[in-house]
């Protein structure tokens, strides 16, 4: 593979194929080889929005959540989000909390998108608000005012919309998408959602 090679994880924590993969994800990055480095790159699935989201949208998306429960057994889903919260197709404000949660510390990256993921799908809590999003920095340890400062500023905003072409640039046309850089040339990579060996093999 050479030394320089980068397996890059494109996502968005709103992502409720991205929640299924999570397992798989987590296991892939427990057996890569040791030369590979892996980045993630935030996607932004839907943008900023303040209307409702319309019926229409909410019966796709929990039949999504059926789907995915019948083709990834064990992935969990809390339906009560449909009736507890007022929905909006807007995840771009989770995506800039992760950014938001990593300028304080590295170390915050993961916590805070298992947070969201953990809010969302189990925990019936809206992560398009910017006070779910807080209470969630707050809990994971990162310093809530901060946060909420960064939560809004054009810097944590240029750098989502960077990661975005960067992934599109990349050819991620979905979530999740793993991209392999090799020598500055990118290859799209197939995997399961069930079996991580799958991607494994082609790292070979």
């Amino acid at each position: 593979m050479g030394d320089n090679s980068r397996l890059y994880y494109i996502h968005d924590p709103m992502c409720s194929w991205c929640w299924a993969f999570r397992p798989v994800w987590a296991e892939i990055t427990r057996r890569l080889p040791g030369h590979i480095l892996t980045s993630r790159l935030l996607g932004g699935l839907a943008p900023d929005s303040d209307e409702p989201m319309p019926m229409e949208m909410q019966d796709k998306l929990q039949t999504i959540w059926r789907t995915i429960q019948r083709k990834v057994p064990g992935t969990e889903f809390n339906f009560d989000f449909w009736s507890r919260c007022a929905p909006r197709r807007s995840t771009y404000p989770a995506c800039r909390a992760v950014i938001a949660a990593r300028r304080q510390d590295a170390g915050f990256e993961e916590p805070m998108i298992e947070a969201i993921q953990r809010a969302y799908y189990l925990q019936a809590r809206n992560p398009s608000d910017a006070s779910t999003l807080t209470a969630l920095a707050g809990k994971i340890g990162a310093d809530a005012e901060r946060f909420a400062l960064d939560l809004r500023s054009a810097e944590t905003e240029a750098e989502l919309m960077r990661e975005i072409r960067q992934g599109q640039s990349m050819g991620a046309t979905g979530f999740p998408s793993l991209v392999l850089e090799q020598r500055g040339n990118y290859r799209l990579l197939q995997y399961s959602y069930t079996d991580a060996d799958l991607l494994l093999a082609q790292l070979e």
